[in-house]
């Protein structure tokens, strides 16, 4: 099983962009389904995005599609979550999400097996 560190975290200026990454360990990597989430003080942790094994297909949650954008580079074992336009919405702590085979349109937090600790993303105004 994997192990999985964020980074890239910070404060940003609405309409400003943020790149994170999250590190896996391991030589599996490549066969596991990543997707990032995120969770707001007092909401529920939700969806963002996933990138199935080899990274051919993606897939987003309606909020935030066209401004993120999900990838991984299996040669380092990482995978990363650009974003772009971010609006005061936008700020929670991501966490990274993993598990192997996993069918990359699957959405809920529960299906994921192997997380993150989080990393806060803040948006001024």
């Amino acid at each position: 099983q994997v192990q999985l560190v964020e980074s890239g975290g910070g404060l940003v200026q609405a309409g400003g962009s943020l790149r994170l990454s999250c590190a896996a360990s391991g030589r599996t990597f490549n066969t596991y389904t990543m997707a990032w989430f995120r969770q707001a003080p007092g909401k529920e942790r939700e969806f963002a995005a996933s990138i199935s094994w080899r990274g051919k297909n993606t897939y987003y949650a309606d909020s935030v599609k066209g401004r993120f954008t999900i990838s991984r580079d299996n040669a380092k074992n990482t995978v990363y979550l650009q974003m772009s336009s971010l609006k005061s919405e936008d700020a929670a702590v991501y966490y990274c999400a993993a598990r192997r085979f996993l069918a990359a349109t699957t959405m809920t937090a529960g299906d994921y097996d192997t997380w993150g600790q989080g990393t806060q993303v803040t948006v001024s105004s």
